[in-house]
């Protein structure tokens, strides 16, 4: 869930910005589906260089029955410690831990590894390779997102997020290239974000990339050709099939 503004919208490589809804409401209706967890990042928190909103992400809280990681605006040890109190489960950092990887340390020390997530958004350079961006895309960190990942393992995070930008809101498949180099590059728990437009795209993940975690924005959100807002999430059967596939 990306939060610009306090309401609930999607993009497509990080921009075309279409307003899809309440984040409250949001989370009701994944509740009654029994999502697995829930991520939701203040898009505009770190290009604003100001501080997480904490009444929203108290609400969301609340309201949340799942587990719940935030992220957007996280830049110190006492922020994290904050969001955490508010009955988020992990938090999720990016620019802040690029420019400064020693947060990731410094976090993982007080709050827990488990509780903390590198959020690595990533797009493919014309000449081959990938870069790590930060800013909504915006800015090039040259930083290659393998490197980095290595990196934020041996400094203390619990999981990694791989947000593919080209791939955004496509519905097109997950990047499962950079994926699977940042798998071979660490023991950690990875996610995948970024073009899953189908449960084709997710069952192809595992069975390329094994026990892994899966992400998507539009596909929970958008119906048909079209793109009617309509929030969908997998049914039981659905993703014990997914769970099949990594043992296939």
């Amino acid at each position: 869930m990306l939060v610009r503004d306090g309401g609930l919208v999607k993009t497509r490589a990080f921009a075309d910005e279409k307003y899809v809804g309440d984040p409250i409401n949001a989370v009701r209706i994944f509740n009654e589906k029994e999502a697995d967890e829930l991520v939701v990042t203040d898009i505009d928190a770190t290009v604003q260089r100001r501080e997480p909103n904490y009444q929203m992400i108290d609400n969301l809280a609340a309201e949340c029955r799942m587990p719940l990681c935030y992220g957007g605006g996280i830049t110190t040890v006492e922020q994290a410690k904050r969001i955490l109190g508010l009955g988020v489960e992990k938090v999720a950092v990016s620019a802040a831990a690029v420019a400064r990887p020693e947060l990731i340390g410094e976090i993982a020390a007080q709050i827990g590894n488990q509780s903390v997530v590198v959020v690595l958004d990533v797009r493919k350079r014309t000449l081959g390779g990938y870069r790590t961006y930060t800013h909504n895309g915006r800015i090039d960190a040259k930083v290659s997102p393998v490197d980095f990942a290595r990196k934020a393992e041996s400094l203390g995070a619990g999981e990694i997020i791989v947000n593919a930008i080209d791939h955004d809101g496509m519905m097109n498949g997950y990047d499962l290239n950079i994926a699977a180099q940042i798998r071979a590059a660490t023991t950690l728990p990875l996610t995948l974000l970024g073009g899953a437009g189908s449960l084709a795209h997710m069952q192809e993940a595992v069975r390329r990339l094994g026990t892994i975690g899966l992400g998507a924005g539009s596909f929970f959100v958008f119906k048909g050709q079209y793109r009617a807002v309509l929030i969908s999430y997998p049914g039981t059967s659905e993703r014990n099939a997914l769970q099949q596939a990594v043992l296939a």
